[in-house]
């Protein structure tokens, strides 16, 4: 079990928990129950003994709109069976658009200093517009509405349009190339394609059309090409484009549309199309339900990200990654979303920052990597602007560094819950969130969802108290994916979750629960490490590395080794140095020095590489399966999935790994 702390990082004050939905919701749970609950750990076990009463409860806590029926789970023989609600109706976006105390339903900020704001009421307007062109298309439940977007206000109302009338939304953002467009949405046919004339990044507008040009006749499912105007105010030349027309025009004979008719539908009537990341092969297209997805995402807002309405939510996010998702769900709880589209990075850093104190964020969310390169790069949030309103800071997308938790204490806020939260696409949600009435200790995930029967588990199926395993939970819950896009007997849903352990759910994470309760993520199951037969987590090795300030990044994999033999797994790093430093043999020495102190002997590379960049995918995570297959010469299946494909070339046949 991981050692204890000598004190936390934040502990919430006990007027301030008072206050929290958690603490309300404890209280009524409490009553439900028919007993006190002694802590949070009392709270989780009853929520998942009892998970019906305490998704039923959650159904009314939050006033889900809708009816919720007699019946709260139907159980399968297999756990990937069972039906949360089976006699509900409702729909998902109407409980986003509901009246709200907070008028304010949006701000938008672009890269290019665009901006805009939408109250409540202009954003309904905007939605009934789109919903209304959708009908006249003869777009019906179902029926797959695709958006190749930014994350700017249009997406919102098509995502919003779509679901009102039962249509499933996908998305893709537009720095993927043709074909990881035709990878994912040629899987799901959609019907409409929405997509913008160029976008704005790291200082260059990037024109779209050429894009859309290659793209639409490869897309026969598509009847109607929808483009945003955003390089320029004025509807954009589409002379080219086969039944394409500008969003102005698109809406302009549904103007008079006041009213969204909602369309209330089953519990697991399908709500978005999320996928893969794509890089072993071709993207699962998971089909996600409205009911769950609503649930979860209340859940995870109200209680565990303590979000009250009227405050200001931001995650940096794209359209191609599923936080877009769950950001956009804060409308539920009374939020005002917080968008931006463009470089995180641009203004030496300091635009989001920028953003964050002028509109007074309450939620700032980023990735790991993100917080990693401000402190990287130097910058200080907390000594430059002025962050009272911010109450939380969410980190999710990879492990989040012991000393990144220090970094955000020290250079962004001393007085704030840092919430390291993990799930996943596979579930649109988290298995591991914040907790606002528990303490923050120093790398670690404050504690497992309520109603999320999450266990470590060892290679036998176990469950393990103490030491490092499988991530898995053990029983149903809500936001569980209805299955894949046309696997119609759920053969590859039902290998992707339950092949490793027999009718439970394995996330493919692997991590240790901590002596608080909380967790540690040591990084994928499919990247963990096996050198002597001893397993270990990637993160281990990167917590190490990225303490050091020569290094900007970093990838770790296993080389088989000797190479064509059924022999051992060598350890090997490869380093993106910061500008003007070598990897001579002094700082080879303190890297291996580092890790051998810090973690242990087996944890130590074999070589250590230099390299000028590392590969990732469009949301910003490494690709550590990919970079092992470029050094085993193997083929990376899947490029379009990276957002910088040709760093991989710089992994092939190096002569420091052939000997």
């Amino acid at each position: 079990m991981q050692a204890l702390n000598d004190k936390p990082l934040w502990t919430p004050r006990p007027e301030a928990v008072a206050e929290t939905a958690m603490a309300a919701f404890t209280s009524r749970a409490s009553a439900l129950a028919g007993r006190g609950f002694n802590d949070y750990t009392d709270l989780h076990r009853w929520s998942v003994d009892a998970s019906e009463d305490f998704w039923s409860l959650l159904w009314d806590f939050c006033g889900v709109i809708g009816e919720r029926g007699e019946r709260t789970l139907m159980a399968g023989e297999r756990m990937q069976d069972a039906r949360w609600f089976p006699d509900a109706r409702l729909n998902f976006a109407e409980n986003l658009l509901r009246d709200s105390g907070n008028a304010a339903a949006l701000v938008f900020r672009g890269e290019d200093k665009t901006e805009r704001r939408l109250d409540r009421e202009q954003l309904r307007r905007e939605v009934a517009h789109f919903a209304a062109a959708l009908k006249a298309l003869g777009i019906a439940p179902g029926d797959r509405v695709a958006a190749y977007m930014p994350n700017m206000p249009e997406t919102l109302v098509a995502m919003l349009a779509a679901a009102s009338i039962g249509a499933v939304f996908t998305s893709a953002s537009p720095d993927f190339g043709v074909q990881g467009v035709l990878d994912r949405f040629g899987q799901t046919e959609p019907r409409l394609l929405l997509a913008v004339d160029g976008y704005w990044y790291n200082g260059k507008a990037i024109d779209l059309r050429a894009k859309l040009a290659e793209l639409r006749p490869q897309l026969p499912s598509v009847e109607k090409l929808v483009v945003v105007p955003y390089l320029s105010d004025s509807e954009p030349d589409l002379s080219g484009l086969a039944d394409a027309q500008g969003y102005g025009q698109f809406l302009a004979p549904h103007r008079q549309a006041s009213e969204i008719d909602y369309t209330r539908l089953p519990f697991d009537h399908p709500l978005v199309i999320m996928y893969s990341s794509g890089t072993t092969g071709a993207p699962k297209c998971i089909v996600h339900g409205a009911g769950g997805t609503l649930l979860q995402h209340l859940k995870e807002h109200r209680l565990h990200a303590d979000v009250r309405e009227g405050e200001r939510l931001f995650y940096y996010t794209t359209c191609g990654w599923m936080m877009w998702n769950w950001l956009v769900s804060g409308l539920a709880s009374g939020a005002t979303l917080m968008l931006y589209d463009g470089n995180p990075f641009v203004d030496d850093g300091r635009i989001l920052w920028d953003y964050a104190a002028g509109e007074r964020f309450t939620h700032f969310g980023t990735s790991a990597k993100y917080i990693e390169g401000l402190a990287k790069g130097g910058l200080r949030p907390g000594a430059d602007y002025r962050l009272d309103d911010m109450r939380v800071v969410l980190s999710t997308g990879s492990p989040l560094a012991p000393q990144s938790f220090d970094f955000v204490y020290r250079s962004i806020k001393r007085d704030v819950q840092l919430s390291s939260i993990s799930g996943g696409t596979d579930i649109l949600s988290c298995f591991v969130l914040g907790n606002p009435t528990m303490p923050v200790w120093r790398g670690e995930l404050q504690c497992a969802g309520l109603g999320m029967a999450v266990e470590v588990w060892d290679d036998d199926g176990c469950p393990l108290a103490a030491g490092k395993g499988e991530l898995v939970c053990t029983r149903p819950f809500p936001s569980m994916p209805i299955g894949f896009w046309r696997d119609t007997d759920g053969s590859r849903y039902a290998a992707a979750y339950f092949e490793r352990f027999a009718n439970v759910w394995c996330q493919g994470d692997y991590c240790e629960i901590t002596a608080h309760g909380g967790l540690i993520i040591h990084g994928r199951s499919d990247a963990t490490l096996n050198p002597g037969g001893v397993r270990i987590g990637t993160a281990e090795i990167y917590r190490q590395v990225d303490r050091l300030p020569e290094v900007l990044e970093s990838v770790v994999i296993g080389q088989d080794w000797p190479p064509g033999e059924a022999g051992d797994v060598r350890v090997v790093l490869f380093v993106r140095l910061r500008e003007g430093v070598a990897l001579d043999d002094a700082l080879t020495a303190r890297i291996r020095k580092a890790i051998r102190d810090n973690a242990s002997p087996r944890h130590v590379p074999a070589r250590i590489v230099a390299v000028d960049d590392v590969p990732r995918t469009k949301s910003g995570k490494i690709v550590e399966l990919a970079v092992r297959n470029v050094v085993h010469g193997q083929p990376v299946k899947n490029l379009e999935a990276l957002a910088n494909p040709d760093a991989l070339r710089q992994y092939a046949d190096r002569p420091e790994l052939a000997s």
